[in-house]
């Protein structure tokens, strides 16, 4: 069995707002906490849309780092590292566009999605239509069973899923495997065996997902079994041969509830963004100058807070109390705009605080973040290279430096 792993990667944009902290590294800081998790500068895939002018992306690439280090991701606890920096997304990525039908690369979602957002630019390239390959290498050249992702994002691990099994499939069949999977059954003693093709029959006969389940706790128990066998028996089981990748599964992250300070979603594009670490001064002018409920042309009018773009950033920062004495304020003019804002400046400055403490650390002493991208490579690197050893044995290629 393979080991459990989570696995999440952000395009380098430089530095990051709350948004991306409330939508993506808090779940990361959370993630980090309960299992194996790599974390990774998506680079090259930066380069899929701004390939005309790379010049900002190694920059934009350290800023986000240091701010993913600012929110309280923890390099002793998660691998941080550059996806560039990890040659073999590339080589899998080569050896996927072998294999993969070029209509899989036309139906994704996202792909015409994107070419009508980004109309301006010339998309007709292979590097724009084959992302989603790019991706699909990311995830299973660490064989991450993990991947979090917004709802938008499910069809990219689907495609991932799929793409995995049709290389088992392919590659998989080992010359006398089935030989090969019956003696690693009877490795299992005689009831465990008998058990096993049991479950195995009701899954491929009949469609019955529980029995792989249990198929799957049958072979995990089993001391008696190498992990070579118990990979082989994983693909008798499901009938597809010997697991040489894993297919991934999606751990659905919550849409981000922070808005924008013009009341729409936090976007560098809409400029209605707060940077993570901006200074606090800033911060505090943004804020006050947020538009408010236009029917409060005076102090004295009555408002109404859910017409009112700072009344969304209450419920990201202010308790019960505090939103319930906005509410009466507002409505019966008790308060003026200024003082609604006031709680809201409080708490993004309250939480912003230990991040741009720990960001100065790293401002100080960059090679400290060096030190933990270039150890962050090295430990990506040695994962990345067993799964290309297997992968090259698999599809004949093993003889490719020695290995």
């Amino acid at each position: 069995m393979f080991a459990e792993r989570v696995l999440s990667g952000m395009r380098p944009t430089g530095s990051l707002h709350l948004g991306h902290y409330h939508g993506v590294l808090k779940n990361w800081i959370k993630l980090q906490n309960e299992y194996p998790c790599l974390f990774f500068a998506a680079d090259w895939h930066a380069l899929t849309t701004q390939y005309d002018d790379p010049r900002g992306i190694e920059q934009a690439t350290r800023e986000m780092v240091i701010d993913w280090l600012a929110a309280g991701v923890d390099p002793k606890k998660a691998t941080l590292f550059i996806q560039s920096q990890v040659l073999e997304h590339a080589e899998l990525h080569l050896l996927f566009s072998m294999l993969t039908p070029l209509g899989w690369l036309e139906r994704v979602p996202t792909y015409k999605d994107q070419q009508e957002k980004l109309s301006n630019k010339d998309l007709s390239t292979y590097g724009f239509l084959g992302y989603p390959l790019l991706m699909s290498a990311d995830i299973l050249i660490y064989r991450a069973d993990k991947v979090p992702v917004g709802e938008d994002q499910i069809p990219h691990v689907e495609f991932t899923r799929e793409l995995a099994r049709r290389f088992n499939h392919l590659y998989g069949r080992e010359p006398g495997f089935e030989e090969k999977a019956k003696e690693a059954v009877r490795k299992l003693g005689s009831r465990n065996a008998r058990s096993f093709e049991q479950l195995r029959t009701r899954f491929q006969q009949d469609g019955d997902a529980s029995a792989v389940e249990r198929a799957r706790a049958l072979l995990q128990e089993a001391q008696s079994l190498s992990q070579t066998d118990r990979e082989r028996l994983l693909g008798y089981l499901e009938g597809t041969g010997k697991t040489i990748l894993v297919e991934p599964g999606y751990l659905l992250t919550e849409a981000s509830k922070m808005p924008g300070l013009d009341g729409q979603k936090m976007s560098k594009s809409y400029n209605n963004a707060i940077a993570l670490r901006e200074d606090a001064a800033s911060v505090t002018q943004k804020i006050r100058r947020m538009p408010t409920d236009p029917a409060r042309v005076r102090r004295s009018d009555p408002g109404d807070p859910d017409k009112c773009p700072v009344w969304p950033l209450h419920q990201v920062y202010s308790d019960a109390e505090c939103r319930e004495w906005v509410r009466e304020g507002c409505r019966s003019a008790g308060i003026g705009c200024l003082d609604c804002k006031q709680p809201v400046i409080d708490g993004i400055l309250k939480e912003q605080a230990p991040m741009r403490e720990r960001a100065q650390t790293y401002l100080d002493n960059p090679a400290l973040v060096r030190d933990i991208i270039a150890d962050g490579n090295a430990r990506a690197s040695e994962l990345a290279r067993e799964t290309m050893r297997d992968v090259r044995a698999a599809m004949g290629l093993g003889y490719r430096q020695g290995s």
